[in-house]
C-alpha cells in the first residue's frame, strides 16, 4: 500500500477505498463528458508505419523534379544529419504524375486514385516536422508524446478522459496489417495510466482476442461461475491490499465474458451487403488494410472510442526489396481503396461528423535520392519534414496547412509538431489538452507535455 492508498483507508476505511479502486476499474466502460461540446466522439487513426514518402503521394514539387539528378545545394544540408545519407547526395524528382483533385485543388498522385476521389472530404498537413528520424523514438513521440518509452499512448489518453459508449468492446481497439510497427506495445499501452485503458490488439485469425472462446468441455454456465468465484477472491485482495491493478483484472474477465458474445458477430464482415465489399475491396477471412478499415466503421458504430490501424511497411530506402519503383506503388494500392472507402461509407452512413479520421506515418522522405541516380531502385532516406491528412469530426474539409520550401525539404510556413496534432485531436474530441492530466510520481503529466498548440485553421 503506497502512501496515498493509506491516507485513504485511515479516513475511509479499507472496504470505501476498495470500492472506489473497483469503481475507477470499470470507468474505461463508462462514457464521460468532454471538457467543452465537439463534434468528434470517436477516431479512427490509419497509420501508416515505416514512413510514406509525402514527396510522391501529397506534397507536390515541380522544381525538385525539374532539379532531378542535380547535388542537393551544399547550403540546404550543412550541419544536418540523416539517418543513412552522407556527403552531397543528389536529388529525386518524384517519377510519379500529379493532379489537383476536387474543389479544393488539393495535389494528389497518380498512385493513390481513390483517395483522389474523396480529396474534397481531406485536409493536408503539410507542415509537420519531427526531431526524431528513426523509427521507434519517432512513433513514441507521434503516438506518445516522448521519444522514450514508458508513456501512455493517444488512444490511452482518449480512453481515459472519455471512457467508452461501449459496455461490450473494449474502448481502444488496435488492428494490424502488413508488417508491424517497430514500436510495437509502446504506441498502444497505457504507460503508467491504470492498464485498461491500453489498446487491445484483435487478430484476424482464430480467436479475434487470445482465449476468448471456451476451452473445450468449459460451457458458457461453468465459465459464469468460474469468473464470478474468481472475482470474490480479487475482490477479497483488493480489499486487503487496495491495488488498483486487481480492480482492473476483474473488469478485464468481467470485459473478456462479455466480448464472446458481442466479438464474433463484429469480426463476420461477411454479413455486409455485396456493395460494401465492392466499396472497401475486403477478402473477408484474410488479414488486410481494407478489411480492417472495415471493422474500423463496424467498431465506431457501436461505441468504440479510439481504433488504430497499423500498416507496414512504408521504409522505401531503395534496393530490390524496398524501393520507389516497385514495391511502393504495391503498398500504395494496399491502402488506397480502404482509406478511400471509409471516408465515402462514414459519409454516407452519417458517421464522418462525429469520427475522426487521421491518415500518416511517423516522419518524411527526404527529396535526395538513397542510391544513385543511374540505378533504377531507388529510394529515400528518413527525414524531419513530413504530411499527414485528417478528416472528419471536428476538421474542415478541404484545408490545405501549411507548406514546405520548393524542394520539399525545410518547413516554410505553419510548422507544426506531434505534440500540435496531439492537441488537435484532443480538442475535435471536446478535450483541452492542458487539462487532461494524471498525477503520477509527484507531478501531473499530459499527452502533450508542456508543449503543443490546436491548429485553429484546421478546426471547425
Amino acid at each position: 500500500m503506497d502512501r496515498r492508498q493509506f491516507l485513504r483507508a485511515s479516513t475511509t476505511g479499507i472496504g470505501s477505498m476498495a470500492l472506489a479502486h473497483l469503481s475507477e476499474g470499470s470507468a474505461a466502460a463508462e462514457a464521460r463528458k468532454p471538457h467543452f461540446d465537439a463534434k468528434a466522439k470517436a477516431v479512427i487513426f490509419l497509420c501508416q508505419s515505416g514512413a510514406p514518402s509525402q514527396l510522391d503521394l501529397f506534397d507536390y514539387k515541380p522544381k525538385l523534379k525539374q532539379m532531378h539528378g542535380q547535388k542537393v545545394p551544399q547550403s540546404l544540408i550543412e550541419g544536418e544529419r540523416f539517418a543513412f545519407l552522407s556527403g552531397q547526395p543528389s536529388l529525386l524528382g518524384t517519377p510519379f504524375q500529379f493532379e489537383r483533385r476536387g474543389k479544393s485543388g488539393a495535389w494528389i498522385s497518380e498512385l493513390l486514385p481513390r483517395t483522389a476521389s474523396v480529396a474534397d472530404d481531406l485536409s493536408f498537413i503539410y507542415s509537420l516536422r519531427t526531431e526524431q528520424f528513426n523509427h521507434v523514438p519517432a512513433e513514441l513521440m507521434l503516438f506518445t508524446g516522448h521519444f522514450r518509452p514508458g508513456r501512455p499512448s493517444m488512444g490511452a489518453w482518449v480512453t481515459y478522459g472519455l471512457g467508452s459508449e461501449s459496455v461490450d468492446l473494449p474502448a481502444f481497439v488496435v488492428l494490424q496489417s502488413g508488417r508491424p510497427g517497430r514500436c510495437q506495445t509502446g504506441c498502444i499501452g497505457s504507460g503508467f495510466l491504470p492498464t485498461h485503458y491500453q489498446g487491445v490488439p484483435f487478430r484476424s485469425g482464430g480467436d479475434p482476442v487470445l482465449s476468448l472462446s471456451n476451452p473445450d468441455g468449459m460451457s458458457s454456465e461453468i465459465r459464469r461461475a468460474s469468473l464470478d468465484t474468481l472475482g470474490e477472491l480479487n475482490r477479497a485482495k483488493l480489499e486487503q491490499c487496495g491495488d488498483p491493478e486487481i480492480s482492473t483484472r476483474i473488469a478485464s474477465y468481467e470485459m473478456a465474458y462479455r466480448m464472446q458474445a458481442s466479438v464474433p458477430e463484429l469480426m463476420d464482415i461477411s454479413r455486409e451487403p455485396a456493395h460494401i465489399h465492392s466499396l472497401y475491396g475486403t477478402e473477408p477471412g484474410k488479414r488486410t488494410f481494407s478489411n480492417n478499415a472495415l471493422l474500423a466503421r463496424r467498431l465506431v458504430e457501436r461505441g468504440v472510442r479510439f481504433v488504430m490501424l497499423t500498416h507496414g511497411e512504408w521504409d522505401h530506402h531503395g534496393g530490390p526489396r524496398i524501393n520507389l519503383v516497385q514495391h511502393f506503388p504495391k503498398i500504395c494500392r494496399e491502402v488506397d481503396q480502404g482509406s478511400a472507402a471509409l471516408i465515402a461509407d462514414l459519409k454516407q452512413r452519417g458517421l464522418l461528423d462525429s469520427t475522426l479520421v487521421v491518415w500518416g506515418g511517423e516522419f518524411g522522405r527526404t527529396p535526395m535520392l538513397q542510391g544513385s541516380v543511374d540505378e533504377p531502385l531507388v529510394g529515400r532516406d528518413h527525414h524531419r519534414s513530413f504530411t499527414m491528412w485528417m478528416a472528419g469530426g471536428g476538421i474542415k474539409p478541404g484545408v490545405q496547412y501549411g507548406a514546405t520550401d520548393e524542394l520539399g525539404y525545410k518547413v516554410e510556413a505553419d510548422p507544426a509538431t506531434a505534440h500540435d496534432l496531439q492537441a488537435t485531436i484532443l480538442h475535435c474530441l471536446g478535450m483541452d489538452h492542458t487539462r487532461l492530466t494524471y498525477r503520477f510520481q509527484g507531478r501531473d503529466y499530459r499527452i502533450t507535455d508542456v508543449h503543443g498548440e490546436v491548429l485553429r485553421k484546421l478546426v471547425s
